[in-house]
């Protein structure tokens, strides 16, 4: 009876710990967000590596990984990231929200991405880093972030665009003197305005471009170094793409 007894009790003190732990994993995920909140980039855990989605939470730090799922219902969105408020720094370029958004009936296949990093344990600052975007032919837009548009039709979408590394992954151009991040990651989402081969043989060149001028390093999705023979695989990977999405196409005449 007493070890009966005993066993209720410690179910009855282990249950009341759990509904505890319950209670405050409820309060802190349910706690309403600050002012100002909306969609932006964020980051989930994949492993032991902080990844950003395109969703709703609070701005920590972490390293960006674009995820495909997330990102899409973001880029058919005209306008929906927005800075924290203040003046724009001197530094800071004009921003046209118009730039950089997806048309809302390409759904997202694939995303390549590319990163560019400083050497070693240094950052890049804020200001520097607009300096290079504009002289590597990147425009400031939507999601608050850097786009490529096609010359001439900016209404098709971005061939490509780049985030600040660390999360929100958007860039607060009130305070962009006051940035320091190590690096940025460019990505295309697949398919876009060009074909997949033509997009990736212009966001190559302008990610080498930036880290020229920034004494950065490019790296792979895996953040490994770039090689040649890496970059030959992707290319064959999106000239693959490419074909596949040509027989997807092709209408029967009957």
């Amino acid at each position: 009876m007493d070890t009966q007894a005993l066993s209720a009790n410690e179910l009855r003190i282990i249950l009341g710990v759990l509904g505890v732990v319950v209670i405050a994993l409820i309060y802190y995920f349910g706690r309403p967000k600050k002012p100002g909140q909306g969609k932006r980039i964020l980051f989930k855990r994949s492993g032991g590596r902080i990844e950003p989605t395109l969703g709703e939470g609070e701005a920590e730090q972490g390293e960006l990984k674009v995820n495909r799922d997330d990102i899409s219902d973001e880029f058919h969105t005209f306008g929906e990231a927005r800075s924290n408020g203040g003046a724009p720094a001197e530094t800071a370029p004009p921003r046209d929200a118009h730039v950089g958004v997806r048309p809302p009936q390409q759904p997202i296949e694939r995303i390549v991405t590319l990163f560019v990093t400083t050497r070693g344990a240094e950052t890049i600052p804020g200001s520097d880093l607009v300096v290079a975007a504009e002289k590597a032919g990147l425009q400031f837009g939507n999601l608050n972030i850097f786009h490529r548009p096609v010359a001439g039709r900016p209404e098709a979408g971005p061939i490509f665009s780049v985030a600040n590394m660390v999360k929100p992954g958007s860039f607060d151009m009130s305070k962009i003197d006051e940035l320091q991040t190590p690096g940025v990651t460019f990505f295309m989402t697949l398919p876009g305005p060009l074909p997949a081969l033509d997009a990736w043989d212009a966001m190559l060149p302008c990610a080498q471009r930036l880290a020229e001028l920034l004494d950065g390093n490019v790296l792979d999705e895996e953040r490994n170094a770039l090689g040649r023979q890496r970059v030959a695989h992707i290319r064959d990977e999106l000239r693959a793409f490419d074909r596949k999405q040509e027989r997807n196409n092709i209408k029967p005449n009957w």
